[in-house]
């Protein structure tokens, strides 16, 4: 699949990357996100735990995965440290994929996770964070540790449909053999991090499948006069659908496909202009219900507001304009706001 880059939109990850191991990052931005990353830490992280404080302060695989991408560009080794040793001893499976949820309890150990699942999202951006990690550190067990959750993803999740190479979502409960359809979700396709993967992989055309398959997803689900993605999508012989999915909105999942398209720099005809015209509104609803094409009675969170901003800026330059992360900051819109600084780091502006 041919894509297109726009002026100034993508700068080499490395050279970046090269240019902070020499302690040049002084730039506003990156000064900016160091002192949003401190306050990330302050409000979120204890003892290597990711704390989401808009849900019971569970953990998720995504949260750790999170903030070890984080500490790598905050150039924090010490943090990394503690969230990669709390991820390997509590969240790791044996097969090297993690359990997507922790339930805090008594032990503080493995026996708070509820659910034996993983979620492929979470175990991408641990893998993508270990490679930054190895590349930032000069650490090369990061990156066999990273190679082994690869080779770990693809024997476990990526599936093949017809032509197209698929994200399963989790490693059980999402192929329905009797109708022959897949549920997936696109914002599970972390594409920065795809491309990524594929540098290391012995199977690299895999990936690049999945990248490729991820976009047309994209373009193809459109729903609504909106023509906006949903949170999640049944793909079958008959065509895409939002029926029997988790749930039936454009929110709080897809909400990040425009912002990994960005940050991969994948600027094709009309990739964004759906997504600009939901953002136009006077006031933006968080959600959409793709069945009644209802909104949500209340507008979008500070972390989808930092996505729209970050988007716009990579795909339009216009002037980036995000909220500080404040004591009044859930995890995720906080997780949001440091994912678009990254993303228009990462591009070089």
């Amino acid at each position: 699949m041919r894509t297109r880059y726009a002026k100034g939109f993508v700068k080499c990850v490395v050279i970046i990357m090269a240019t902070c191991l020499l302690g040049a990052c002084t730039s506003p931005a990156y000064k900016t996100f160091s002192k949003e990353f401190q306050a990330y830490k302050a409000l979120f992280i204890e003892q290597g735990r990711v704390v989401d404080t808009g849900n019971q302060g569970v953990s998720h695989s995504e949260g750790q995965g999170y903030g070890m991408l984080f500490s790598v560009v905050a150039d924090d080794e010490k943090t990394f440290n503690q969230l990669w040793a709390w991820t390997k001893q509590t969240l790791q499976r044996e097969d090297k994929l993690f359990h997507w949820r922790y339930v805090p309890c008594a032990s503080g150990d493995k026996r708070c996770i509820v659910d034996p699942n993983n979620a492929s999202d979470g175990d991408l951006l641990i893998a993508w964070a270990l490679l930054r990690a190895a590349d930032e550190w000069g650490n090369e067990n990061f990156r066999q540790e990273a190679k082994a959750i690869i080779l770990a993803m693809e024997n476990a999740l990526l599936y093949k449909l017809d032509k197209q190479t698929l994200l399963l979502p989790g490693e059980y409960g999402f192929v329905d053999k009797e109708t022959s359809s897949v549920q997936v979700n696109l914002s599970y396709w972390v594409f920065p991090a795809i491309e990524s993967v594929a540098k290391v992989s012995s199977r690299p055309g895999a990936w690049r499948k999945l990248r490729d398959s991820g976009i047309q997803l994209v373009l193809e689900a459109k729903f609504t006069q909106h023509k906006l993605p949903p949170d999640w999508l049944r793909i079958a012989a008959n065509g895409l659908s939002v029926n029997e999915t988790v749930n039936q909105e454009y929110g709080y999942n897809a909400c990040r496909i425009p912002l990994h398209l960005a940050w991969a720099g994948i600027a094709q005809p009309q990739t964004y202009s759906a997504f600009n015209q939901w953002w136009q509104q006077d006031t933006t609803p968080a959600t959409l219900n793709l069945v009644n094409g209802e909104p949500a009675e209340y507008q979008m969170t500070a972390g989808m507001q930092a996505v729209a901003s970050a988007v716009t800026h990579l795909a339009y330059e216009t002037p980036l304009e995000i909220d500080a992360i404040s004591r009044k900051t859930d995890y995720f819109s906080a997780s949001l706001i440091l994912l678009s600084r990254m993303a228009v780091l990462d591009a070089g502006q």
